[in-house]
């Protein structure tokens, strides 16, 4: 039987195998050298992308803190227009350093980026201004700020508080 075996495999046609070609150094290291450009690429723009994000969340960290800042301060501001609004007659001296102190203040918090919001004969903006109260009024039209009772801010365009006013209503 083993004679059939050994015949049975000498009869079947061979197949024409390729001897095992040896590998092309060349090539491995042309394919070696494009595996590690890709990664250096990567690599380089991995750390472009890690770079340009510290950088942007350390300029929004330090706006962050400069509004901190700001809004801390605005109730100082609020004291010192108080302080303006309520002076006695006859301390003209006093009145007088009480704004200069207030202006540089304000004049200080405005090269930061601080901006009053106008409300004197506007209409109502709800994304400006916060009503607190209603007035009926046949001298003003229908929404428009009859009274600002705390002034409002914007810093750097973003609003920092709203302008607490009084709103007109038609009688």
């Amino acid at each position: 039987m083993e004679d059939n075996q050994q015949s049975a495999v000498a009869d079947t046609p061979e197949t024409e195998s390729t001897p095992p070609v040896a590998p092309d150094p060349l090539a491995e290291l042309a394919e070696q050298k494009a595996e590690l450009q890709d990664r250096v690429l990567r690599l380089q723009a991995e750390f472009d992308n890690f770079r340009k994000r510290t950088e942007r969340e350390r300029m929004e960290f330090a706006e962050y803190a400069g509004e901190q800042t700001i809004r801390a301060l605005l109730p100082s501001l609020d004291d010192f227009e108080r302080a303006l609004k309520a002076a006695p007659a006859g301390a003209d001296e006093f009145v007088r350093g009480v704004e200069l102190i207030y202006n540089r203040l304000l004049d200080a918090l405005k090269k930061q980026g601080l901006e009053p919001i106008s409300t004197e004969g506007l209409q109502f903006d709800p994304h400006q201004h916060q009503a607190i109260g209603r007035v009926e009024s046949a001298d003003h039209e229908d929404g428009a700020i009859v009274q600002e009772f705390q002034r409002g801010y914007n810093f750097k365009g973003k609003l920092l508080r709203p302008a607490m006013v009084q709103v007109a209503v038609k009688s």
